[in-house]
């Protein structure tokens, strides 16, 4: 696929880091679900508490999706990408200086609102890099790199907990961040924007407030959110599951929390090529028969006697799953106009990280409330069923189509 970007240089080395600084993001942001415990135990603090560190991340992660995608929109991706690259470092670093709670609680929440412009920014910057046929395709092979980082975080995080205590983990991979987005800056060219059409046969060009009308970016949003319940809420709990519930160590954990996010790799970097080549103008059933089968495994995960059952079911969850992911975020590049993918991707990305500011508390609160993890896996199988139904409600309008609305 990327021959079809060989011929531009400049091209291939922008996408390549715009695929590792995702992973980067996914390391820094899955080092505290692998720091759970420790940090638990330091802090003195209960499930529920444990569940508002985490969520309390992705509200302010959430808060940033629109911004973050307008303002690469309106000045290009480069800059968005560097600064936020910069900041989520800085606050990664500072997470290792925390003194209680509440000082946790706020270090997260700035660190969601600096890492939050990225993802959309990123998504901007695929457009910018590749023409709009094959951007569905490309999109969502960047899009994997997030569960590569995942896949590669325990890998990094496990060993640098264990030797170095979890504060000096969070320094060693924050200062690594701060150093790469030096590199992304000295690497990548800066392209200007094309400039916006001020109206559009006689009316006046409102890209927003466009979106913000299209029923599709909210059909889009809402089944992301009900899957991103059940993805962050694993991401979040897994290894406490694991850790609690199924009698492994942290070294264990490492080398077996990995396996799912490879399956997930595998099935985002290529959800964008399946979208596109059987189900063209039928994404919505795409979307249902992933999201169903999600939820299937998801049930059979949890019912599972063995560590090994586990990991197998989950492993199916995070493949089905990861279609849904690659076709909400690959779809907006495909039917909006340049000037509006950015912010497009934004309102949809508004579902899946809301969702992270909601289903790692709900948890967190369910499991504290009855001292097992049944409500709290009853709650992901009841989100699942959501994103089915408002799925079957989707009518994907024909490029043709959708470039005239725009």
């Amino acid at each position: 696929m990327l021959k079809k970007i060989a011929g531009n240089k400049a091209a291939i080395v922008g996408f390549a880091l715009l695929y590792l600084a995702f992973c980067i993001s996914y390391i820094d942001r899955a080092a505290m679900s692998l720091a759970l415990t420790h940090v638990g135990k330091e802090f003195s603090l209960k499930p529920d508490e444990l569940g508002a560190v985490l969520s309390i991340f992705f509200l302010g992660y959430a808060i940033m999706q629109i911004p973050g995608g307008w303002l690469a929109d309106r000045f290009g991706s480069k800059y968005v990408v560097i600064v936020t690259i910069a900041a989520w470092s800085v606050f990664t670093i500072l997470t290792s200086q925390a003194w209680s709670l509440v000082s946790l609680l706020a270090i997260r929440f700035i660190f969601g609102l600096a890492e939050g412009g990225f993802p959309a920014a990123s998504i901007k910057g695929v457009s910018e890099l590749v023409a709009k046929p094959n951007r569905p395709k490309f999109t969502a092979l960047l899009t994997s790199s997030n569960y590569l980082g995942s896949m590669v975080a325990p890998l990094i995080m496990a060993p640098l907990i264990i030797s170095f205590g979890w504060r000096h983990a969070f320094e060693i991979v924050g200062i690594a961040g701060v150093v790469f987005a030096v590199a992304y800056f000295l690497a990548v060219p800066y392209r200007r924007p094309a400039p916006r059409a001020a109206s559009v046969n006689g009316k006046a060009r409102t890209p927003v407030r466009d979106l913000m009308k299209n029923p599709l970016m909210w059909q889009l949003l809402v089944v992301w959110f009900g899957l991103s319940c059940v993805n962050k809420g694993l991401d979040s709990w897994m290894p406490t599951y694991l850790l609690q519930q199924r009698g492994l160590d942290l070294k264990a954990v490492g080398l077996l929390t990995p396996v799912p996010f490879l399956m997930a790799t595998i099935s985002t970097a290529m959800g964008g090529w399946v979208m596109t080549r059987f189900f063209a103008q039928r994404e919505k059933y795409l979307l249902m028969a992933s999201a169903t089968l999600t939820g299937i495994f998801l049930y059979a995960m949890y019912k599972a006697e063995t560590v090994a059952g586990v990991i197998f079911f989950q492993s199916l969850v995070y493949f089905f799953k990861s279609f849904v992911l690659a076709t909400v975020i690959a779809l907006p590049t495909k039917v909006l106009a340049d000037d509006q993918i950015g912010t497009g991707i934004g309102i949809v990305n508004v579902g899946g990280q809301g969702a992270g500011s909601v289903a790692p508390y709900v948890m967190g609160v369910l499991v504290a409330s009855f001292g097992v993890y049944d409500a709290a896996f009853n709650f992901l199988l009841v989100m699942t069923a959501m994103s089915v139904v408002v799925a079957a409600t989707i009518r994907t309008p024909a490029p043709e189509a959708a470039a005239q609305a725009a």
